[in-house]
């Protein structure tokens, strides 16, 4: 679960400083309206990973952190459809529509992963069903003649 932690930290993080990173002269001359858009949708994100992050934090039950984290994987994939709409209009560099990607590819592996049911309980063995021991040890062994373990001294595991 930290990876989880991880991935909807370092995602949010890194859209939110995206916002920096508007080239000087295009902020000078004015940002176009679409581009207004982007510190807006930016913090709704990171308010999602940091809901993510706390319900991981207080170890919340699996079907909660499913459900934050869909609903950041969603907001995610909405910043990066923007990021790649606008990406002339606001001079979004391609390094960071990659990196938001691949970060994006994480969380969703991620939200698969808690998403899934746990694995089902494994299925009982020969052992289980006959009700056999595990180890063999002086308490279950027999001692005497004809034993498990028997040598020429007694049983070795009942000294």
């Amino acid at each position: 679960m930290k990876r989880g932690f991880a991935i909807a930290s370092s995602f949010a993080l890194a859209v939110f400083a995206l916002g920096g990173e508007i080239p000087a002269a295009r902020a000078q001359m004015g940002m176009p309206p679409q581009c207004a858009q982007f510190p807006a949708m930016s913090a709704a994100t990171k308010k999602k990973a940091d809901a993510v992050s706390e319900a991981m934090k207080a170890k919340a039950d699996r079907k909660e952190i499913c459900r934050l984290m869909t609903a950041f994987v969603a907001s995610e994939g909405s910043i990066i459809k923007f990021l790649i709409a606008n990406k002339t209009w606001c001079g979004v560099p391609d390094q960071a529509v990659t990196n938001a990607s691949a970060s994006h590819e994480k969380s969703i592996k991620f939200r698969d992963a808690v998403c899934t049911e746990a694995p089902a309980p494994k299925a009982p063995t020969l052992s289980d069903a006959i009700k056999t021991p595990q180890v063999d040890s002086s308490s279950n062994t027999k001692s005497g003649r004809g034993g498990t373990f028997d040598t020429l001294t007694g049983n070795p595991l009942g000294r």
